[in-house]
């Protein structure tokens, strides 16, 4: 059964029942989105490692390797 045929049996029982109607597939995307990310953040600062900057410090020494091995 897909998702869309779920969210449509489970209104149709919520109408029978008289209750309200469940979200549609995808309305809280983004919100889970956002508490995943600050839940990794979170994780990082309890593990003692920088929250921020760590991408952009790993792609770093990877370019300035790089560099190096073209000289």
């Amino acid at each position: 059964m897909s998702i869309t045929q779920q969210y449509f049996l489970d209104t149709y029982r919520a109408q029978r029942l008289g209750e309200a109607p469940p979200p549609p597939p995808g309305t809280h995307d983004l919100r889970t989105a956002r508490e995943l990310h600050g839940y990794w953040q979170f994780r990082t600062v309890v593990a003692e490692r920088p929250a921020h900057g760590r991408l952009r410090r790993v792609l770093g020494r990877w370019l300035h390797l790089n560099a190096r091995s073209a000289c």
